[in-house]
């Protein structure tokens, strides 16, 4: 089955890449019910959320019911599949781009992001330092910008304490990456703290004392861009999740497409689209206007 011809639908190509990492479908009494609905409309449904930003009860007809989206959405998260989909194409990005699988070093930042009315007081803060109440996205990525860790928490977390979690993270999963880049907001007692507990060497990027315009960090840009790249989907450009564990699950998502799309750039398309106008030829002697 095709997709339905929405731009965030995955292509031919694209789904033979995602199709194999998902879950054995159900078939029979056996082995559960036998599902209702073929799975990738329910991977495209979950990404036109993440890219259009909607309500899931707003999904467009064409889908699956949207309750059966979330039940998927959430499913999917709580087994760890989406980690495995993820980890598994983030290793295919890497080799196709000459890399090793596993990376050495990576970078740490964080975005303040705000909220809607709907996200539990509990589970949000304010930010002092950027003006946000809402939530803070931690991220390690590798030098590419993909995605190693990430943990999100209330936006009044000190960057000093939030970094603590996706950094034991990216040693215990990643245990190759021996150097992480960082700006000034994580400097101080967790310079020690990561050398010691973590065993890696975190490296602070400052800025020239000089510098009175925008200027480019190096090494920084990576995961500068990777936040780019994740508020260019409308889901993320403010944060609607209930909890979040499901914020993190949207994250991964987005990456999951976007390296989809990295991973079939090369190869031809074949996702339903209007026909090519044709091309009249002029008679012969007939003036052209």
């Amino acid at each position: 089955m095709t997709g339905g011809g929405c731009p965030s639908d995955l292509t031919d190509n694209q789904w033979a890449v995602v199709e194999p990492l998902l879950p054995a479908a159900r078939v029979g009494p056996k082995g559960g019910r036998r599902e209702r609905h073929p799975r990738r409309r329910i991977v495209d449904a979950i990404f036109y959320v993440v890219r259009t930003g909607c309500a899931w009860r707003q999904l467009p007809r064409g889908f699956a019911p949207w309750q059966t989206v979330y039940w998927y959405f959430t499913w999917w998260h709580d087994d760890g599949t989406v980690g495995r989909i993820h980890d598994v194409l983030r290793s295919k990005v890497r080799e196709a781009d000459g890399r090793q699988v596993e990376p050495s070093a990576g970078l740490i930042d964080s975005q303040s992001i705000r909220t809607a009315d709907t996200v539990p007081a509990a589970t949000r803060g304010f930010d002092a330092g950027k003006k946000v109440k809402g939530r803070k996205r931690f991220i390690v990525t590798d030098t590419l910008g993909l995605l190693l860790a990430v943990h999100v928490v209330a936006a009044n977390a000190q960057d000093r304490e939030g970094a603590r979690h996706p950094l034991l993270w990216t040693r215990l999963d990643h245990p190759g990456v021996r150097r992480i880049w960082a700006d000034q907001g994580f400097a101080g007692r967790l310079v020690d703290w990561a050398a010691q507990t973590p065993g890696r060497e975190r490296e602070i990027v400052r800025k020239d004392p000089d510098q009175r315009v925008f200027r480019v960090q190096p090494k920084r840009w990576a995961v500068e861009r990777t936040f780019s790249w994740l508020t260019a989907h409308g889901r993320l450009a403010r944060d609607y999740e209930a909890s979040p564990a499901r914020s993190e699950a949207m994250i991964r998502w987005a990456m999951i497409g976007l390296m989809v799309r990295r991973l079939t750039r090369c190869r031809p398309t074949t996702r339903p689209g209007p026909k090519p106008l044709i091309q009249l030829k002029p008679l012969e002697g007939a003036a052209l206007t």
